[in-house]
């Protein structure tokens, strides 16, 4: 039957029939559209997703780094720190910088970067850097880029065409803002020069590489050694990719809900740590600090560590400071005394020369690496130049010389503990020379065998 066909009719038994599957299909409607239908069950109230925990998640990351990594246990916990912290840099303010470090090949610093790559934030391993233009143009297509920078000992090599510009961009990225000029085509078959930013995480991988001073204070380092003996397991990304990648993500998602709380305090570091190294570890003390747990705690071994490293380095001589920070620290240790035993208010510049070069042989004599002694001239030339410190003269004829309150604020902002008084030397009876500390102490009043005695 056509009921659009304008003869058609019903009989009644079919109209009825079709009022009751009528009224059917309406009351089928009303119990959809009410959630009832035994054909389409109410949907469940989606259950929400389990709250991150920071310090839980930290947690899982070092344990992922430790399966596939062979490095010392803060180490590992240093790598997942500075993993969270690239999802968020700019509200830390700073980013240190990563050197992973190993003194022989073959010690895992690739794979450490290939795990960082899936971890931070827009990982981009690269081994070679062209040039400065390049890497800030890199940075700004990404908006925030962790940069990871294999073989640095030869990329970032000090012989490298151009290494200047590009270390100049690497240190200036360190801090929210940090910006360089940059030559970029101007539509017209021209250039002009455009402010690029440069702020970014960057990790450097190498045997040793040699860094300049600048961005030497800058980095906080990881120190790897080979695994000899097969105790990580293997890196096989066909199987670990996903899984790694999954737990950036949640870093990602975890960054996002403390992202304010980071930005509102960055907390205090054990050891007077401030300035250069305060600007390093601050920003894994504030992600430390919103993780919780076992976290801040773990910040605080690391800091120490660090300046303990830095204090037995400059004891054994293996920090090299550049020269007028070493004839400054030199210049306070042989400043000599005055016959009231107090530090001597003015030295002449010929008895200060001859000081340094009996202290140190090794940096101001002719057998130190410049190959010639020390002169007034460059004396002169790395106090002034450096810290104002200018040679003067009591009278208009007399020896030049330096006085000792010209030093007191260069020594006081380098922290170097400046000439202290020093107790009257006592005399051997027999010769006139001072006795030794021992023999004064033992209540000798001349030398052992004095010739003078004779």
């Amino acid at each position: 039957m056509n009921l659009n066909d304008g003869d058609a009719h019903l009989t009644r038994e079919e109209e009825e029939r079709f009022i009751q599957e009528a009224e059917q299909l309406v009351e089928e409607a009303e119990q959809y559209i009410h959630g009832q239908s035994e054909f389409d069950a109410p949907l469940s109230p989606v259950a929400p997703l389990p709250e991150i925990v920071g310090a839980d998640l930290l947690d899982a990351v070092r344990d992922h780094l430790g399966t596939y990594i062979y490095a010392p246990e803060d180490d590992l916990d240093l790598l997942t720190l500075w993993a969270a912290h690239t999802h968020l840099a700019e509200a830390t303010y700073t980013t240190p910088r990563l050197l992973i470090d190993s003194p022989v090949p073959g010690s895992g610093k690739t794979t450490v970067l290939e795990h960082m790559e899936r971890l931070c934030v827009n990982g981009v391993n690269m081994s070679s850097i062209t040039s400065d233009a390049m890497l800030t143009r890199l940075i700004d297509g990404y908006g925030l880029a962790t940069i990871l920078i294999d073989e640095a000992d030869r990329a970032l090599s000090p012989d490298q065409p151009g290494i200047g510009k590009l270390m100049a961009v690497i240190n200036s990225g360190y801090k929210v803002g940090g910006s360089r000029p940059v030559s970029v085509p101007d539509g017209d078959g021209g250039w002009r020069v455009q402010k690029m930013p440069t702020f970014s995480p960057v990790a450097m991988a190498g045997n040793a590489p040699a860094l300049p001073g600048d961005t030497v204070s800058r980095k906080v380092r990881v120190l790897l050694l080979p695994d000899e003996r097969g105790d990580v397991d293997e890196s096989d990304w066909e199987l670990i990719d996903a899984p790694t990648r999954s737990l950036g993500d949640k870093l990602a998602a975890w960054a996002d809900k403390v992202r304010a709380l980071v930005a509102a305090g960055k907390g205090t570091l054990p050891g007077n740590v401030r300035a250069r190294r305060g600007e390093c570890w601050h920003p894994l003390k504030r992600v430390a600090l919103a993780a919780g747990g076992r976290w801040p705690e773990v910040v605080d071994q690391l800091v120490l560590r660090d300046k303990e490293e830095i204090e037995l380095a400059k004891e054994d001589g293996i920090t090299t400071a550049a020269p007028h920070i070493q004839v400054l620290q030199d210049l306070a240790e042989v400043w000599p005394t005055g016959p009231d035993a107090e530090p001597a208010a003015w030295v002449p510049t010929a008895e200060l020369l001859k000081a340094l070069i009996r202290h140190r042989p090794d940096r101001w004599s002719a057998r130190s690496v410049r190959g010639a002694e020390l002169n007034a001239h460059r004396l002169g030339g790395m106090l002034t130049g450096s810290f104002r410190v200018s040679s003067t003269r009591p009278d208009s004829h007399g020896q030049r010389g330096y006085a000792l309150a010209k030093f007191t604020l260069p020594w006081r902002s380098m922290r170097i503990e400046p000439p202290q008084a020093k107790a009257p030397a006592v005399l051997c009876t027999d010769c006139g020379y001072p006795l030794p500390p021992a023999a004064v102490a033992g209540g000798l009043t001349v030398h052992l065998n004095c010739e003078g005695a004779a």
